[in-house]
């Protein structure tokens, strides 16, 4: 993990502080509700007449006009193969710490960064700290930003922005994601949101920071390509687990933080509908479940969804109804230790139980 040294560690008095503007101004004939870029005030077409109520037709002789900025593009930030430590990768400045119990990687999650005109969700393994100073020591956002953003390029990587998340922007993040990531997401209602990106060959690395004068928030995530987990359990294998024990664990895999079931795990609802169709006078439960990363209310209410999914799935192809009953129980029932992603895979699955 990379740390700080000691010329890093405390900001110059000659350091001014910069204020972070975000121009977001209407643009009366922008169909899509566009933003202006950062800093930047958005100005009628050239031959508008704003007291007309229209604008002129373009002559199709002139040449074209210049295209739109697109905002913040991650290609442009270029590649960096400096060397990097474990991830999380970067630790806080000494005089500062987390007060919180260590809070466990998210090995696969998706949360949002604020690119200064847009929120870019992020996919793959997360990382998030509550920030305080430690005993005796006044803090300072000032401080603590400086030092991120010397330590984010000292390994290639660039700031992104360092501005406030409109309030409509920022009120369109889920509300239990916010609960999620309180501790991470930091002051964002009050104060700015920095921004930095790495990029990599083969991830992009995302940092958040946003503090005030008491305390202080970051996020750490790197984008990961899903690895599906789900084996596919026979319909004569199911059907003999249920005579066995009365139950039968499935590794059906979701969208991240959704009860989308995604298509690799169809195969796996198609043996459970053969299953039902041989066996006309079975009746089963279909019970989510969790690990224990996140909210538990959370959580129990994402499992029930999952296993309403799967039993609409089952019905979608012709099982009655009253043979199925969906059941939530989110991380109430591990069946491995939490403590490892190969736990927390296990205790991710659906279980189907004889009734």
């Amino acid at each position: 993990m990379h740390t700080f040294p000691e010329r890093l560690r405390r900001p110059t008095l000659a350091a001014a502080v910069a204020a972070a503007v975000l121009a977001l101004t209407a643009c009366g004939g922008n169909e899509t509700g566009a933003a202006a870029p950062s800093g930047e005030v958005a100005t009628p077409q050239a031959g508008a007449d704003p007291a007309a109520g229209h604008t002129p037709e373009v002559n199709p002789g002139a040449p074209d006009a210049p295209a739109a900025d697109a905002g913040f593009d991650i290609a442009s930030v270029p590649v960096s193969d400096a060397p990097l430590g474990a991830f999380p990768y970067f630790s806080l400045p000494a005089g500062y710490r987390n007060p919180n119990r260590d809070i466990p990687v998210s090995d696969l999650d998706r949360v949002p960064f604020w690119t200064g005109d847009r929120l870019e969700w992020v996919e793959g393994r997360v990382y998030q700290t509550l920030v305080h100073a430690e005993r005796g020591k006044s803090f300072s956002p000032v401080e603590l930003e400086r030092n991120i953003e010397r330590l984010v390029e000292s390994v290639g990587g660039v700031k992104v922005t360092g501005s406030r998340i409109p309030e409509e922007i920022r009120d369109s993040i889920d509300r239990d994601l916010q609960v999620r990531y309180v501790s991470g997401l930091g002051p964002i209602a009050n104060s700015p949101s920095h921004t930095y990106l790495v990029r990599r060959a083969d991830r992009d690395i995302w940092v958040h920071l946003s503090a005030n004068n008491a305390s202080g928030g970051m996020i750490v995530a790197e984008t990961e390509a899903f690895v599906p987990t789900a084996t596919l359990l026979p319909a004569s294998e199911m059907r003999q687990a249920l005579d066995d024990t009365g139950k039968v664990a499935l590794h059906v895999n979701f969208a991240t933080d959704k009860a989308e079931i995604l298509p690799d795990s169809k195969p796996q609802i198609q043996q459970v509908l053969t299953m039902l169709r041989e066996s006309p006078d079975l009746s089963l439960a279909v019970d989510g479940h969790t690990d224990d990363t996140g909210a538990a209310d959370h959580n129990r209410r994402l499992s029930e969804a999952r296993a309403a999914a799967v039993v609409a799935a089952l019905t979608a192809e012709g099982i009655a109804p009253e043979r199925l009953r969906a059941r939530g129980f989110g991380p109430d029932q591990p069946v491995a230790d939490n403590a490892s992603e190969h736990g927390r895979a296990a205790n991710r699955r659906v279980e189907l139980v004889r009734l």
